[in-house]
């Protein structure tokens, strides 16, 4: 069971919810994956999709191929609650422009999801595990891009993005950035 630590309503119909847990275990539309550019998911929350999930995951993921850094691909979610995964590939520290590249793919998935209709979204900590983002950076990168979006675009399907944390660390990284910019 996912704790709550925050839940805020942006507007009307429109909220951003914090939780520690396991992502593989939220009741969403999507669940959002922490994905490579090969979309081989090997370790890291990647892993702990596919392994929950099962293997048609890492099939159609092979089916698709190639996804550039800041974009995003969709596949069923299998056996997980959640009835779809959006693989979101974000960048690795190091690589140069960092931040754009996360905004991106942030708001790549935003749209995605949305366009697929989904009210229900969740995110990890998108590039902060083995690709080194820094996890303060990626809380107000993801937090930050995610309420612009709800609102800034009403005809928008999403009711609810969701940052689902597994370890205290990142949750208590981004507690303090929630609170931050929501004045909670």
């Amino acid at each position: 069971m996912n704790r709550l630590i925050n839940k805020k309503e942006i507007q009307a119909g429109k909220e951003i919810t914090l939780l520690q847990g396991d992502i593989t275990d939220e009741k969403v539309d999507a669940i959002v994956n922490a994905a490579n550019s090969h979309l081989k998911h090997g370790g890291g929350v990647a892993g702990a999709i596919v392994r929950k999930g099962g293997s048609v995951i890492q099939e159609e993921s092979n089916k698709l191929g190639f996804v550039p850094v800041g974009h995003c691909a969709i596949t069923t979610g299998g056996s997980l609650a959640a009835h779809y995964v959006i693989h979101t590939v974000g960048p690795r520290w190091g690589e140069g422009n960092e931040h754009q590249k996360l905004k991106r793919a942030v708001l790549n998935t935003l749209i995605l999801a949305s366009e697929k209709g989904f009210k229900s979204l969740s995110f990890p900590a998108i590039s902060a595990g083995i690709f080194g983002f820094p996890i303060d950076e990626c809380a107000e990168i993801i937090l930050t891009n995610a309420r612009d979006y709800l609102l800034t675009y009403d005809d928008s399907s999403l009711e609810e993005v969701r940052i689902c944390l597994f370890d205290e660390s990142s949750v208590s990284a981004f507690k303090t950035v929630y609170e931050k910019i929501f004045q909670v």
